[in-house]
């Protein structure tokens, strides 16, 4: 079976298709990511609606900039209420490249952390521009349960995550980008889980992406490894389960 850890099932149109095109592909796990409070509400409802679909609900951190202190507690808070109806807090982090705007950013992305600690949900990070930044506040934060999601930072900082026992998601888009190749050869197998980031970053430069696609990112791995589809997909979801809890 093959595991989607990150898209944005939302964004896409005629989404049941989508879906019975991934299970075409033995895809029998999507985990979709919120990015708001409309699309954390909407992912619930898929989640509700499709068995293969579990939900991640977090507030993308230039989305989390736009709202007020207040509101932003109050999503907090919904999303610690439905703990139990969640598989991860994603997509979160920080963004450099789109906001300058660090401290506040910092904050938010503090109270996530906290946020994914108390309720024992593994992280799922955006780092853009942000990714030694992101690492440190993980590390001040001795955060354990933490995905580095399409991680472009250097290979120094790579090796640092590594060394911290965290995990990265390797999106379709490895066919190509060299970036995620070099984490593919430098990372073991036990700390990669594999995603689409639908609709975006398509392994053939094409729009939208699917989470069927995610199967181009196990037979990269397994290339890059030199390893059988079999025993990439068997290991893939041993992490998960480790990180995400049962299937």
């Amino acid at each position: 079976m093959f595991i989607d850890v990150h898209c944005h099932l939302d964004s896409l149109q005629n989404i049941e298709r989508f879906i019975e095109r991934a299970k075409k592909k033995r895809v029998k796990l999507i985990v979709a990511n919120g990015v708001n409070e409309k699309s954390n509400r909407l992912i619930l409802e898929l989640a509700g609606k499709f068995k293969e679909v579990k939900a991640a609900l977090g507030v993308y951190p230039i989305e989390a900039l736009k709202l007020s202190d207040a509101a932003f507690t109050k999503e907090l808070e919904f999303i610690r209420k439905r703990a139990a109806t969640i598989v991860a807090i994603g997509e979160v982090g920080m963004d450099f490249k789109e906001s300058e705007e660090k401290e506040r950013q910092r904050g938010q992305f503090r109270a996530f952390i906290r946020l994914a600690r108390d309720i024992d949900k593994p992280l799922i990070v955006h780092s853009r521009k942000a990714e030694e930044a992101c690492i440190e506040l993980l590390e001040e934060e001795k955060a354990e349960k933490v995905v580095m999601h399409c991680f472009c930072g250097k290979k120094r900082l790579v090796e640092r995550i590594m060394a911290n026992g965290w995990s990265f998601s390797i999106p379709a888009n490895c066919v190509y980008s060299e970036q995620f190749q070099l984490i593919i050869k430098l990372c073991p197998l036990p700390q990669l889980l594999c995603e689409t980031d639908s609709p975006y970053l398509h392994p053939e430069k094409e729009f939208p992406n699917e989470p069927a696609n995610v199967v181009r990112s196990y037979e990269t791995i397994a290339r890059l490894k030199g390893l059988k589809m079999r025993e990439v997909e068997k290991e893939i979801e041993g992490n998960y389960r480790r990180l995400f809890g049962k299937l």
